[in-house]
């Protein structure tokens, strides 16, 4: 049975509510692949920039139960084992393997998804069946004209589909795969990443769609200007901090978002020990495949 939200408040750092928690987690970076074109999105192979989608390696899934147990000896304090890159969970069948080793190798811990939600209504109940106890979905609008200015298209089975009709298609799956895995028990968080000009406006409205498709807890990301949003700029302190004002009205705000890396180590914000237990490779730019 999944852990309860109250219990995820306390227990997984990226679900405290009040003062920053002081729990830690590992991110296996797992999943290689992508299927949807997030234009503030680049994601690299490096040991230096810290942010997500960003690792030293791509591992296998046979691999993660001695990389937990290494990362438990260097940071007793992890209780969460997540999985948020650097491509997307659900794009290939990486993510759900791991976590089935996970359930058998570390019942205790707490086992956490992210995804971009484009495959999340049809792979619900493999989620489900994984033993996934918290899933995190990244939402930057329902609006499928201000979706089409942060995603430049997706990859859905085998097709490739852009503007508005890619939107719409993202927009719908993602609100029906919460539906469904929020209905099965599992605590859902959902991220915007905040972009001036583009869904700031829009906010309140993302956060009331989420709410009532059954999510628990919202978190908003500032955009760190990148890739083809590299013009845009990122919202200020008061411009975040007004927008989960605003928010608050339909949903739990969580507060403390460190924005990690795909293999980050430790408590948020403290030492990341990820240098101790993954390579380290020359930085380079690595060219992920979309689907």
């Amino acid at each position: 049975m999944a852990v309860n939200y109250e219990e995820l408040t306390t227990k997984h750092p990226c679900f405290a509510l009040g003062k920053k928690g002081s729990s830690g987690r590992i991110h296996l970076p797992i999943s290689p692949a992508c299927n949807i074109e997030c234009k503030f999105c680049d994601r690299k192979i490096n040991d230096h920039e810290k942010r997500p989608g960003v690792t030293r390696e791509v591992i296998k899934p046979e691999e993660t139960p001695d990389v937990i147990r290494r990362s438990l000896e260097v940071c007793p304090d992890i209780t969460v084992a997540g999985i948020a890159g650097p491509g997307d969970t659900l794009a290939t069948d990486h993510a759900l393997e791991t976590f089935r080793l996970i359930a058998k190798e570390f019942p205790d811990i707490i086992k956490c998804m992210s995804t971009n939600g484009l495959l999340l209504a049809e792979k619900a109940d493999e989620v489900i069946n994984a033993g996934i106890d918290s899933l995190t979905v990244t939402v930057n609008a329902v609006d499928p004209d201000i979706e089409a200015k942060l995603n430049g298209g997706i990859l859905y089975h085998g097709v490739h589909y852009t503007s508005a009709e890619a939107a719409e298609i993202l927009i719908k799956n993602q609100l029906e795969g919460i539906r469904k895995i929020s209905g099965a028990g599992i605590t859902v968080k959902v991220n915007t990443v905040l972009v001036p000009g583009i869904n700031d406006e829009h906010i309140e409205e993302i956060a009331k769609a989420v709410s009532e498709t059954g999510a628990s807890i919202y978190n908003i990301i500032p955009l760190i200007p990148q890739h083809e949003l590299s013009d845009c700029r990122a919202p200020s302190c008061v411009e975040i901090d007004a927008a989960r004002q605003r928010c608050e009205k339909y949903i739990d705000v969580f507060r403390h978002c460190q924005r990690c890396r795909a293999d980050a180590i430790g408590v948020p914000g403290g030492e990341d020990f990820s240098d101790r237990i993954y390579l380290k490779r020359i930085s380079h730019k690595d060219t992920f495949s979309h689907g």
